[in-house]
């Protein structure tokens, strides 16, 4: 897990790891846990800071629980975007059109990207037909096994992360500093 030092308006200083930050200002003193759908805050329940450890102590042992139970944030869109001109779900693209230089007749495919973890995203081709053989259900075909691959691409690399975070939480052990 990642840590920063963060000094508070007393003058005390903290190693905080990564998804807490300090939140101060007239009314409000703690720590805000911003991991999963809901953001907590850990209050000091104190004007001078004298409970930000305890309350350090909390967000992070809640921390540790979230990391656990919730998969891990993966910075993948969810939809296409808003301008992708053709029309295709996220991550596929096409079709396109080659001629090799043996065959007379057009080939079409689609194109598939999903990431990898640790490494640079696949891009793979799906061949729908020729265009003497393109009909409708070829490419409803290729379409249906190209979302097929993109999802199967995309469910592995969120499993990976979330057991890379999980890992990398209980090397650290989530320990106060």
């Amino acid at each position: 897990m990642e840590y920063r030092t963060r000094i508070i308006f007393s003058g005390q200083s903290f190693e905080v790891p990564k998804h807490i930050v300090r939140m101060d200002s007239k009314r409000v003193h703690g720590w805000q846990l911003r991991y999963g759908p809901k953001w907590t805050l850990f209050s000091d329940y104190s004007d001078d800071g004298s409970g930000a450890a305890a309350a350090l102590m909390a967000a992070t042992a809640e921390l540790a629980r979230r990391i656990n139970k919730l998969p891990a944030p993966h910075g993948l869109r969810s939809e296409a975007h808003p301008d992708k001109a053709n029309g295709m779900p996220l991550g596929i693209s096409g079709p396109t059109s080659r001629r090799r230089q043996v065959h007379t007749a057009l080939e079409y495919y689609l194109q598939v990207t999903y990431p990898v973890p640790g490494g640079k995203p696949v891009n793979r081709s799906i061949y729908i037909a020729t265009e003497n053989t393109l009909t409708r259900e070829r490419y409803q075909a290729a379409l249906k096994k190209a979302i097929a691959m993109r999802d199967t691409g995309v469910r592995k690399f969120k499993l990976a992360t979330t057991k890379a975070k999980r890992e990398q939480a209980g090397a650290s052990s989530l320990v106060m500093r």
